[in-house]
């Protein structure tokens, strides 16, 4: 079994690192976006997807050269799962797996106490497993799966 952890940078990439022991255990690489400095997981490879913001003008071509991007790395790689803490960068590699049949595990934000995010609101409809972090967050989300924190 191979695993996709994806997330973007920051706070959501800080999520995922806490599944590190969930990386060591399986067949994985990593997802995240290219920053001004290079992420790095100890013995895993990682690949790199476009920052996006929806209200930049680079939007549109940004999400086009992550659509390319995720269909080499799925290429490439033949994951079977993907868990995905988000946002915006993800949501090509998350739904071409899903056209693959592979599954989607989506953890909401941490940071999303009262709403979501909308990533969030994407993905949930198509995530074989919806995680939330906050069980307030079940309100929104009636089929997520709330077992506390990641932290």
């Amino acid at each position: 079994m191979k695993i996709c952890f994806a997330a973007s940078s920051g706070g959501h990439f800080e999520q995922l690192l806490m599944l590190r022991p969930l990386m060591e255990k399986y067949d994985s690489f990593v997802i995240t976006e290219e920053t001004s400095y290079k992420t790095k997981v100890k013995d895993k490879t990682i690949y790199y997807m476009k920052q996006v913001n929806r209200k930049e003008k680079r939007f549109i071509p940004r999400m086009i050269s992550n659509i390319f991007r995720s269909w080499k790395i799925y290429n490439k790689e033949k994951p079977d799962y993907i868990i995905c803490t988000g946002v915006l960068a993800m949501i090509p590699i998350c739904l071409i797996m899903k056209l693959h049949g592979k599954k989607l595990i989506y953890i909401e934000s941490f940071a999303k106490v009262t709403s979501a995010t909308q990533t969030g609101k994407l993905l949930y409809k198509y995530a074989n497993q919806f995680y939330v972090q906050w069980p307030q967050m079940k309100e929104i989300y009636p089929d997520a799966i709330y077992l506390g924190g990641i932290y």
